[in-house]
């Protein structure tokens, strides 16, 4: 895929991330000139399997819940073969329950008649598999490592306008872009929203974020468990080291903690840190036998007002950002990108304009409010476990067992959240 002459493309992508090329593969190979921009090389080896006995940093820190819709979308960009391929973890059954007290609810695949509730995928090696199939379509110009600089919006054109370009891209080395339709998939801090003077809702969850990778001396038993405590909640997400193989002791962890008890944990030896963890997941997996480099991340969330302008639209995490309590971040952002390619080739078979406002805002419709009722769950999940009034938490133990005893709606949760209603 040689870089084209030509400045003018039907679709300019901002960002090659995993959203971002899971979008330009679901609108490859329809006749559309494509352009994807990155700030970082867009190459083929970005993963590599190591084994575990070879020391620390074999796995990514960051990983995702790939629940059952966002496999279904990747296996139509032909993409979940090649994830498979490297590594990918089922998880069965999901524990939850919440520190002093007695709530707890159990999710079983084999309740709704599953064989998993999702997999737990490292984002190495998603990025990996997009990025190995975004080398083998045709019609795309990867134009990578390049930063943008500026853009200008220019004034829509007329039906009989031979070129329908509605924004022209001024990169750091000097090239000059012109898009009919600019997709923002650059992030949470996205340069496309900024430099398009996007509206932004924003507020910190006053959480930091420790991720790792830990082995533990029981095996995970292809279970993820989540533990609501006083200042925070800790996940547990199951991995697994190669296709094909059982060693079932190693486990990603997620921990929302208040800041300041994420700076003490940071700063305690690995020893320390395996004891503080084991006592608060309540001895579940046995022994932290070994811990990966700690990572701590601040947790704020973040929300377009407005998805789409004239010639523009965002996705993924440059639209939204969540809290990571349920790992539904990347499958967001999935759920963006089939919504905006499926709007787009329609517009194209219809002879629209997939640039217009008109059939922008089709995609803005479909997907806006079921984003924003992710984010106001996540947000009510929080502060619903912050108060810690006696009365509430005696509310919250009984919800949580009458939920795990009620089975019509724990299947339809289920179902939900694995994106199958």
């Amino acid at each position: 895929m040689q870089q084209n002459a030509h400045s003018a493309y039907d679709i300019v992508v901002v960002g090659g991330g995993l959203v971002g090329a899971s979008l330009v593969l679901a609108l490859a190979e329809h006749g559309l000139r494509i352009a994807v921009l990155d700030t970082q090389p867009l190459g083929r080896q970005l993963w590599q399997r190591d084994e575990p006995s070879s020391g620390l940093g074999h796995f990514d820190p960051r990983v995702s819940a790939i629940t059952p819709a966002s496999q279904r979308f990747l296996g139509s960009l032909g993409v979940w073969d090649a994830v498979m391929q490297r590594r990918a973890s089922p998880y069965t059954d999901m524990h939850v329950w919440e520190a002093d007290g007695t709530g707890s609810i159990h999710f079983a695949a084999g309740d709704i008649h599953c064989e998993a509730l999702g997999h737990i995928v490292e984002n190495a090696v998603l990025l990996a598999a997009l990025h190995e199939r975004l080398h083998g379509v045709s019609g795309v110009d990867l134009l990578a490592p390049v930063a943008l600089e500026s853009l200008e919006r220019l004034p829509v054109p007329g039906a009989l306008d031979a070129d329908q370009s509605r924004t022209v891209l001024a990169l750091a080395d000097g090239r000059s872009l012109r898009a009919r339709v600019l997709v923002a998939a650059d992030g949470a801090h996205s340069r496309v929203r900024e430099l398009a003077g996007f509206e932004l809702s924003e507020w910190d969850y006053e959480h930091h974020a420790i991720v790792t990778t830990v082995r533990t001396s029981l095996p995970h038993q292809r279970t993820a468990a989540q533990r609501f405590m006083d200042d925070g909640v800790l996940a547990f997400l199951p991995l697994q080291t190669a296709p094909g193989e059982d060693d079932q002791h190693y486990c990603s962890i997620v921990w929302s903690v208040l800041p300041e008890r994420a700076a003490t944990l940071m700063q305690q030896s690995d020893a320390e840190f395996a004891g503080a963890l084991e006592a608060a997941i309540e001895g579940r997996f046995g022994r932290i036998e070994h811990v990966d480099p700690r990572f701590s991340v601040p947790l704020r969330q973040r929300h377009a007002r407005q998805y789409v302008q004239e010639g523009i639209a965002l996705i993924g995490d440059a639209a939204h950002t969540i809290h990571p309590l349920a790992g539904q971040g990347v499958n967001l952002g999935f759920q963006d990108a089939s919504a905006l390619a499926s709007q787009l080739l329609q517009a194209l078979a219809r002879q629209d304009e997939p640039g217009s406002l008109q059939v922008l805002r089709r995609y803005q419709r479909q997907r806006i409010g079921h984003n924003l009722g992710m984010m106001w769950v996540m947000e009510g999940f929080k502060r619903l476990y912050a108060d810690q009034a006696l009365p509430l938490r005696w509310l919250r133990n009984a919800g949580m067992a009458g939920l795990d005893r009620t089975v019509l709606l724990k299947s339809r949760i289920m179902r939900s959240a694995m994106g199958m209603d």
